[in-house]
């Protein structure tokens, strides 16, 4: 499978929590999946795509067999699920909690042993912290193509966090959203200073009024 771009595994890690969580309402529609792509709860980050963005990655998931659109007979509204796993043509194969796992990871980023054990509590069951970290080392077993990569343990905290590798490195990962959020932080401040020199602007041409209405009622 090739590297996966971040709003390409936002789409897959939301369409298999929601096939697991909401069967009911599964395969989901563009309007749907962009709506859980950016939800504020079990997501980091925190996105703000357009539908456009999703349709653009969506496409190019149905290309790579990744995704398929489901809108059968008369229905005008297009509906998509994923074939990231267990499919009949499809070589990875994954048992439930591996899944539940690998969808964390991918709507939340590199997260502890005890981190994902709770937060996969509505996809599956571990008995322990101990299962979980069975099922991350027998991801990253495979030499050929290991899923997940332990990280090292961060300063003053008691656990390693793991992180999937369907992004390609965790180094490159972790530069590209620095990146963004560079890109980010600048256009914000773009627009803050833009503001600011409107308003700037504004109150100087409001001055120079009070200055000639000044000059009117003196002459």
């Amino acid at each position: 499978m090739r590297t996966i771009t971040q709003t390409e595994i936002r789409i897959i890690g939301c369409l298999i929590e929601k096939e697991i969580t909401t069967p009911e309402h599964y395969p989901l529609t563009l309007n749907s999946l962009t709506t859980a792509c950016n939800q504020k709860s079990n997501r980091d980050p925190v996105t703000s795509m357009s539908e456009s963005d999703v349709l653009d990655a969506l496409n190019t998931l149905i290309n790579d067999r990744i995704v398929t659109d489901e809108t059968r007979g008369n229905s005008r509204v297009a509906k998509y699920q994923h074939r990231f796993c267990n499919t009949e043509f499809g070589s990875l194969k994954l048992s439930k909690q591996e899944i539940a796992i690998l969808c964390v990871l991918f709507l939340r980023g590199p997260q502890t042993p005890g981190e994902l054990r709770t937060r996969t509590q509505r996809l599956c069951e571990f008995e322990n912290v101990a299962q979980v970290e069975a099922v991350l080392n027998k991801l990253a077993a495979d030499e050929n193509a290991p899923k997940v990569v332990k990280l090292s343990k961060e300063p003053g905290k008691r656990e390693a966090r793991y992180g999937h590798l369907f992004c390609g490195d965790i180094s490159d990962t972790v530069t590209i959203e620095q990146s963004q959020n560079t890109h980010t932080n600048s256009s914000e401040e773009n627009k803050r200073i833009e503001q600011l020199e409107t308003e700037v602007s504004q109150l100087r041409t409001e001055l120079d009024e009070l200055k000639q209405l000044v000059n009117d009622v003196l002459s």
